[in-house]
């Protein structure tokens, strides 16, 4: 497991409790708005989400340490970026967005899948979310924005099976989820 070579590191705030997310049904059509806070309270309300995997030219995964400040899931490893769409965004520009801020990137990535999960943190609270995954190839050095990340690693994909396979509880359970279909597509990802 080799760690991200980072350029530079940033400390901006780029989300909160109290920004608006989408609330959806099953089928995805937006329904309402309602705060991040509120939405992850309790079992959680059903909100657009997305989630990003960012791939290296030797196929290893860019995987983050969530910042030790996050209400749900601190310290855990996931996926390079995830987030929510703002009010009036499609998934692409949000996670677009949401890469920058984050990582310092840009990167052209594919829609592979939507899902719905539901996973709850204790009593802080739950995700409840329907999340479109994306895949993506970069090889620039990340920009760390340390408010919302707290380390990166590139992993290969093989190392990060086996990890997940003996030490499941490190990740966050969206990941666990997305990573066996994340998995399949990494041989039809353009090089």
């Amino acid at each position: 497991m080799a760690s991200a070579n980072v350029t530079t590191m940033r400390n901006e705030i780029v989300s909160s409790e109290s920004e608006s997310l989408i609330l959806v049904d099953a089928d995805d059509n937006e329904i309402g708005f309602e705060s991040k806070g509120r939405c992850h309270d309790g079992e959680g309300m059903l909100h657009r989400a997305f989630s990003l995997f960012v791939v290296n030219r030797n196929d290893e995964v860019l995987l983050q340490q969530r910042s030790a400040d996050k209400r749900l899931w601190p310290m855990y490893w996931s996926n390079s970026c995830c987030s929510h769409p703002r009010r009036g965004e499609s998934l692409q520009v949000a996670a677009e967005r949401r890469l920058f801020e984050e990582l310092g990137l840009r990167c052209h990535f594919r829609f592979l899948y939507k899902f719905q999960y539901q996973a709850s943190f204790g009593e802080l609270g739950s995700e409840n979310e329907l999340c479109s995954v994306f895949l993506g190839r970069t090889d620039d050095e990340p920009s760390v924005n340390e408010t919302e990340i707290a380390a990166l690693r590139y992993v290969a994909p093989q190392d990060l099976t086996r990890e997940l396979s003996e030490q499941p509880q490190r990740f966050t359970p969206w990941f666990k989820l997305e990573w066996p279909r994340v998995l399949a597509q990494l041989p039809d990802l353009p090089r």
